[in-house]
């Protein structure tokens, strides 16, 4: 039973360590802004804001 205290130990810290590690990270890295939409193209020429080229 004597070593069943530490590991349970190292397991709490461990996972709070991993926690306070991965949620900063994965918030920093996180995009959760729209690119902002080029609309100078032709309107008729396009579908749905995208510009066909070539020929149909």
């Amino acid at each position: 039973m004597k070593f069943a205290v530490p590991g349970l130990i190292s397991a709490v810290v461990g996972i709070a360590i991993g926690f306070a590690v991965v949620v900063p990270v994965t918030s920093a890295i996180e995009g959760t802004s729209r690119p902002q939409v080029d609309r100078s193209g032709n309107a008729p020429s396009s579908i749905l804001g995208q510009v066909e080229y070539g020929s149909r």
